[in-house]
């Protein structure tokens, strides 16, 4: 084992500050990472302040890690010492159930091992995420990353970005489909570059007219207001597909009767009991309500496959870590464009 520099939080009340953590040696089947940049997410704030319960402290979180390997195990063949990698919000499943052998470790059934706040399977205790020098991770959780794209914007791809590519193309949007994208925070602003660079009709759905201009920068086709009951009602049947990014609760039925006859609305960003939904908008229309959570490994690496050929990343501000409790308090008040990433140098060099 080595102990290596992170940021974490001691208890649920308590800001991140600087601590000591163990990262494990690294088996015949691991890669190890030297940390360049993390993203920060929504699920990091959740988790430090235990909004879902069941956080175990010290949470030192990141699931967003873009890395150079240092080393790899005996049976890595994959990957080579200085090749650019990532690492999602996965760090091993039991890779033998049904859902692992389809390619979808978010849902194993034995339960998917977390990038933080997962059961370590090695050490005892619980993980510990991409807010340290380095990481250690199963070769079958380790991603590629294009070196053509800007490194730094390429981390938040490995959530915002997989939480929002796998619905697209799960539920098969393709070019000349109406796809509404709802929210614009930092899961919506990569479904609006996403769906346009698929070719769709991009319409942004927010309840803001003061975001008309960014949305239509990041690739929009139009925006919908969605406090506007004129244009709503204009807009009533059309949609292929919505994809519905609002971090809270709220009320779905206005959007279910965007839809067409059998179209789908996919939740991702709410993780919490919604105000009721009216069966009526779901029946007539034969419409679907649908939820989507990140996605496997291999759609993951697709992903970034495709974000390399189309020149796709995230819109990000670079910080220190020092200042990641500021950035908490920013993120809360959706005070950036659009998501956060950590410079890993100001952590070595502290």
């Amino acid at each position: 084992m080595s102990e290596v520099k992170a940021y974490g939080a001691k208890k649920e009340s308590a800001d991140l500050e600087s601590m000591k953590i163990e990262r494990r040696d690294f088996t015949k089947d691991d890669v190890e990472i030297d940390i360049l940049y993390c993203g920060v997410c929504h699920s990091d704030i959740h988790q430090v302040q235990n909004d879902w319960g069941g956080s175990e402290y010290p949470v030192v979180p990141g699931h967003e890690i873009i890395g150079k390997v240092t080393a790899v195990g005996n049976n890595v063949s994959d990957f080579k010492e200085g090749d650019l990698v990532g690492v999602g919000c996965m760090v091993d499943s039991c890779q033998t159930c049904d859902s692992c052998k389809n390619d979808l470790e978010q849902f194993c059934e034995n339960g998917a091992t977390m990038t933080y706040n997962g059961e370590d399977k090695h050490l005892g205790g619980h993980t510990f995420g991409g807010y340290s020098e380095k990481v250690v991770v199963n070769k079958e959780f380790v991603l590629r990353v294009p070196k053509n794209i800007d490194t730094a914007a390429a981390a938040p791809l490995l959530c915002a970005g997989i939480t929002t590519w796998s619905p697209l193309k799960t539920w098969g949007v393709k070019e000349g489909d109406k796809v509404g994208v709802i929210g614009l925070g930092g899961l919506g602003h990569m479904g609006v570059k996403f769906a346009h660079a698929l070719k769709a009709e991009t319409v942004m759905i927010t309840t803001s007219e003061s975001k008309t201009d960014d949305a239509k920068k990041l690739g929009a086709d139009s925006v919908l207001i969605s406090k506007d009951e004129d244009a709503m009602k204009e807009h009533k049947g059309t949609f292929d597909f919505l994809l519905n990014t609002i971090p809270v609760s709220h009320d779905v039925n206005p959007y279910l009767e965007l839809l067409k006859v059998d179209a789908t609305m996919v939740l991702v960003g709410a993780i919490e009991p919604l105000e009721d939904v009216h069966g009526g908008n779901l029946i007539r229309g034969r419409k679907r309500l649908a939820g989507s959570l990140i996605g496997g490994i291999k759609e993951t690496q697709e992903m970034l496959d495709f974000c390399g050929e189309n020149n796709v990343t995230c819109d990000i501000e670079m910080i220190d870590i020092q200042d990641i409790n500021t950035a908490f308090e920013r993120v809360k008040d959706s005070d950036v464009k659009y998501r956060f990433v950590i410079d890993m140098k100001s952590l070595k060099e502290s």
